[in-house]
């Protein structure tokens, strides 16, 4: 085991001596509360997908995880406070992995590894697929890649930590865990026909009930648009729809040709006149 640095706690504008800085160290609660937490991280051990061979690889001795505190990979998510979502997401497999999800005690952090956790990846346009774990799960971390490096795992490790640095005991919000009454679980999403996501029952009942009245339902509506018609258009409109009385109908329907020619010649001065200056 490494020997400990007491400067890594050392956080407070009182200097110590040089004869106690390898001692003592006058630090906060939150620091060497955040301290203990970011190198002592216990992940969940569970793979998707090809990503997972990524996340063993990253855990073998030539990346050698146990640097970061993190090598102690469990088996129980009673026993996890980070999840890596290492893999695609299938509709079938979000239902487990909520689950675990809640069966996690807090403090408990999810990371999205690959593109396929993060959105879906080149299966997006599947039926089968979820469209990223963040659909259902708050992800705290994510991860590039199809499928990500080791390195680029170690480095979305680290990121991880650096979240837990900025937590403060006295920021409610970074820690909601020690709030009043128990956290609130995420729903677990039902598998049928398709995936529901029981948040979103209001609004699946709405559009129920539009169906059943046969109205329409998952429509944008647009606003009504009135399409303006330019003036040669009305000058032509106006003057073939008067009745043509001796040869006064032909010379209306001469003016208003030329009027168009007009207007097409003056559109094409002001085309030509951009053009030059661009150029």
């Amino acid at each position: 085991m490494a020997e400990l640095n007491l400067n890594d706690l050392h956080d407070t504008e009182f200097p110590l001596p040089d004869g106690l800085q390898g001692t003592f160290a006058i630090t906060s609660l939150s620091k060497i509360y955040n301290w203990s937490r970011r190198n002592s991280m216990w992940p969940m051990l569970f793979g998707l997908a090809c990503c997972a061979i990524e996340m063993i690889g990253t855990a073998a001795s030539r990346f050698d995880l146990s640097r970061f505190g993190m090598e102690v990979m469990r088996a129980s998510p009673r026993q996890s406070d980070l999840m890596i979502v290492s893999g695609t997401v299938t509709k079938k497999m979000i239902v487990p992995i909520v689950r675990l999800y809640n069966q996690m005690p807090e403090p408990k952090y999810v990371l999205a590894m690959g593109a396929c956790a993060s959105g879906g990846g080149p299966f997006k346009e599947g039926y089968n697929v979820v469209s990223g774990i963040d659909k259902y799960l708050p992800v705290d971390v994510y991860i590039p890649g199809c499928p990500p490096t080791p390195q680029a795992l170690l480095y979305g490790l680290i990121a991880l930590q650096h979240k837990i640095d900025g937590q403060s005991l006295a920021n409610k919000d970074d820690v909601p865990w020690y709030g009043v009454g128990p956290s609130e679980p995420t729903p677990i999403p039902i598998l049928g026909p398709d995936i529901i996501d029981p948040r979103q029952m209001d609004l699946i009942r709405r559009q129920a009930e539009l169906i059943a009245k046969g109205l329409p339902h998952g429509v944008r509506e647009l606003p009504p648009f009135q399409l303006k018609k330019s003036a040669p258009k009305k000058a032509l409109a106006t003057a073939t729809t008067t009745e043509s009385g001796g040869g006064g109908g032909i010379e209306r329907d001469a003016a208003a040709l030329e009027i168009i020619k007009r207007k097409r010649l003056e559109a094409l001065a002001r085309k030509k006149a951009r053009e030059a200056v661009t150029a």
